[in-house]
């Protein structure tokens, strides 16, 4: 049995481009010691906000310039170590970090080498937002604590299990082969932690059931699950594909890039700003929160119902593309900002598909709540789930199970 002197502890580290979040967590009963952010990383306006969840204390903000990701990282470790738990403890046991693409090698939790390090950064050109940011995180943290062993969790690596058929894009396989263009999926940590928060919900095994998950926040995905394995996702190469997102357009003819090109004069950096950045809900009405969006819907702004709408439709079309690929579907999970709290998303999605077995209860659809539960009425075949994501938990829970053993031998 582990012991607090072999290390119980896990530190989550979710690096971004000017953000560090991050989590402390004791793996005897998976409870949070303290949780932060630093957010304008490289700014003026740098912000630390932490909250020491261990001792009852107030939650404690700095405010003023952090110039980069070391010394935001040197800051967090200052404020665990104001309430006892800083990284020099012999009760951390590893840094899990969050990294969006493992493309197909990585398909599991893997504590960090060079080799490892050196593959992520071989990445870069088809994570070029994200994995540049989670390769400095781990630089920091490793320069910081080089005794301690470092896993990377990957936000592909749920994916991995899907067939070729569904992972292959329909282009010449030589092209493809040689620059690594297939479809990874991400926001995996999440999908796998909710698929089987889903099964519990169900009071059966992950392997009896099937699920489609919807990852619905400022970034949105969907998976079809079999069983407790990934067989399709929205997202592909990159988080652009799939459904319609705050920013991000989703599914597009890819004929639109070279029209830009040819008749706008738009230059790819140009149309990847577009299609990115002021696309998707952004782009069809100005406003990419949700709780916006429905204020403005309900008071007759056409131009948000119609981006609410465009929304839905999206959203039907893969639960529909899902439940065919599934053939027979336990229960539909809706998960992330959008989807745990935005209660007339949920209505419409399942709104007609009656005759699928999906239905929503009004009362139940209305209740806020921070618990898994059900939303469905008892009569229908498929279940309707709110399930909050904890990938941090995910995290560090695969991140424990990687080293306990290395702890305990």
């Amino acid at each position: 049995m582990t012991t607090a002197n072999q290390g119980t502890r896990v530190l989550v580290l979710n690096s971004g481009s000017s953000s560090v979040k991050y989590q402390l967590l004791d793996m005897r009963d998976a409870s949070r010691l303290a949780v932060g952010l630093v957010e304008r990383i490289g700014e003026g306006t740098s912000r630390l906000k932490h909250s020491p969840l261990a001792t009852g204390g107030e939650a404690r903000e700095q405010n003023g310039p952090i110039a980069d990701h070391e010394a935001a990282l040197k800051a967090v470790a200052a404020e665990l170590a104001a309430d006892g738990l800083g990284l020099d403890s012999p009760e951390l046991a590893a840094i899990g970090h969050r990294v969006v693409h493992g493309g197909l090698k990585f398909s599991a939790p893997t504590v960090i080498t060079d080799e490892v390090l050196a593959e992520i950064e071989r990445l870069v050109p088809v994570a070029p937002l994200h994995n540049p940011a989670n390769i400095t995180g781990i630089r920091t943290a490793q320069a910081l604590r080089p005794d301690l062993p470092q896993v990377a969790v990957f936000d592909t690596a749920f994916h991995t299990t899907m067939p070729e058929s569904a992972a292959r894009y329909a282009i010449d396989t030589e092209t493809a082969d040689a620059y690594r263009i297939r479809r990874y999926g991400f926001h995996g940590t999440s999908h796998a932690y909710v698929s089987r928060e889903t099964a519990r919900l169900l009071g059966k095994a992950p392997e009896d059931v099937n699920v489609i998950v919807l990852h619905l926040g400022n970034g949105a995905s969907a998976s079809a699950v079999r069983g407790g394995r990934c067989v399709d996702t929205s997202m592909g190469l990159t988080p652009l594909e799939g459904l319609v997102m705050g920013t991000r357009s989703g599914d597009i003819d890819p004929a639109v890039t070279f029209h830009l090109e040819r008749v706008a004069g738009m230059s790819t950096d140009d149309i990847d700003v577009l299609l990115n950045k002021k696309s998707g809900l952004v782009g069809l009405c100005g406003d990419n929160d949700m709780r916006e969006i429905r204020r403005r819907c309900d008071e007759g702004d056409e131009k948000a119902q119609l981006a609410f709408d465009i929304y839905i439709h999206r959203l039907k079309k893969y639960i529909g593309a899902y439940y065919a690929v599934l053939g027979k579907v336990d229960a539909i999970a809706f998960t992330a900002g959008v989807g745990e709290n935005a209660a007339p998303v949920r209505e419409a999605a399942v709104a007609g598909l009656e005759e699928l077995g999906l239905a929503v209860d009004g009362d139940l659809n209305a209740v806020r709540s921070d618990r898994p539960r059900l939303i469905s009425p008892e009569y229908a075949r498929v279940a309707v789930a709110v399930v909050p994501t904890d990938e941090e938990l995910e995290i560090a829970q695969q991140t424990y199970a990687l080293v306990s053993p290395a702890l305990n031998s």
